[in-house]
């Protein structure tokens, strides 16, 4: 069982609870028809989806919206820091943190290389244990961030 709970952000900038629905899981055709539930209510020009990671989101949200999906930095951040270690989460966090603060996708860019290179030898179980989230491929994709190049407080 899941609960599905979509939450939007109107043009004022306010939080708006969208729908909700309980799902048998997350798998993408639950997605799928609780996205096209809420477009058939009225949702319309989604631009961005920001979500953890769930694969049958993400391609819920590409099929239904037309939409760019984000994974969210809080659950990104939650699980680099569960591979870090105890000894080793403050550094990683200061690590990641300098490179959200980025003005621009170039800036990000270079600035998540520079940070996996650094947190590779200082956290050897991160970068054994859970490759996935700090090679080059994966920070790539997140220097591809829409909020990035937006006003910090927007982010």
């Amino acid at each position: 069982m899941a609960v599905i709970i979509a939450v939007g952000v109107n043009s004022d900038g306010r939080r708006e609870v969208l729908g909700m629905e309980i799902g048998t899981s997350e798998a993408e055709p639950i997605w799928t028809e609780f996205l096209r539930k809420l477009t058939r209510r009225g949702l319309h020009g989604v631009k961005l989806v920001v979500s953890d990671a769930h694969e049958g989101l993400k391609a819920a949200v590409i099929k239904v919206l037309s939409a760019t999906w984000q994974r969210c930095r809080v659950h990104f951040m939650r699980n680099v820091l569960a591979h870090a270690g105890k000894s080793g989460r403050r550094v990683v966090s200061a690590f990641i943190a300098t490179a959200f603060a980025q003005e621009t996708p170039e800036a990000a860019s270079i600035q998540w290389r520079a940070v996996a290179d650094q947190i590779r030898p200082k956290v050897p179980k991160l970068a054994s244990s859970a490759p996935r989230y700090m090679t080059l491929e994966s920070v790539g994709q997140l220097s591809d961030d829409p909020l990035i190049g937006l006003p910090a407080v927007a982010r």
